[in-house]
């Protein structure tokens, strides 16, 4: 099963070939709608020429910066985002040499993944817990726990990217999370 999330053929072709692109998809998922954020590492690889961590990391903070908020730009605060996005690659080269997928296959258990998943920039424990479910439900990454590690993130449904793998499951997503925002606002 290939990816769906950018609902974009070659956009989702990206995030299944290179492992940093789901990584940079989900950290650029905030504040911006959930498929242009995957759609972004593909811009990225039209422009920029690469997805290697080393690449990203040792670019020109203002020519990646500039590539970044080319119309149509990688998101809507492509400066900060570019930052963000090259302090991501600068921690997966220093961590894993590179090797994005070292993340989630030398994870010992699911706790440990999410533990790594919550070091990276911009991942804090939802975004983290999302990226796990994102991980066990579309990629079979399961590690020992994993459905503890991500709570209700781990449940059937259409709560996150996760869940997304077609249009229709990315309107339920979108559903579901307008629904969420509306009942914390009527509690608050």
């Amino acid at each position: 099963m290939g990816f769906q999330i950018a609902n974009e053929p070659a956009a989702d072709r990206v995030l299944e070939e290179h492992p940093f692109a789901l990584l940079a998809g989900m950290m650029l998922d905030q504040q911006f709608p959930m498929e242009h954020a995957f759609r972004g590492p593909a811009k990225v690889l039209e422009r920029f020429g690469s997805l290697e961590p080393a690449e990203i990391a040792a670019a020109d903070p203002e020519r990646f910066a500039e590539l970044c908020a080319t119309p149509p730009a990688i998101h809507r605060f492509p400066g900060s985002m570019s930052a963000r996005l090259q302090a991501l690659a600068a921690m997966i080269e220093e961590k894993y040499d590179g090797h994005t997928e070292r993340l989630w296959t030398e994870a010992t258990s699911g706790r440990d993944l999410l533990k790594r998943v919550m070091e990276l920039p911009g991942f804090g424990k939802q975004k983290g817990q999302i990226f796990v479910a994102l991980l066990a439900k579309q990629l079979g990454v399961r590690p020992e726990g994993w459905e503890a590690a991500v709570g209700d993130y781990a449940l059937e449904g259409y709560r996150s990217v996760a869940d997304v793998v077609d249009a229709t499951s990315l309107q339920k997503v979108r559903d579901f999370k307008k629904e969420k925002k509306a009942a914390a606002k009527a509690k608050a």
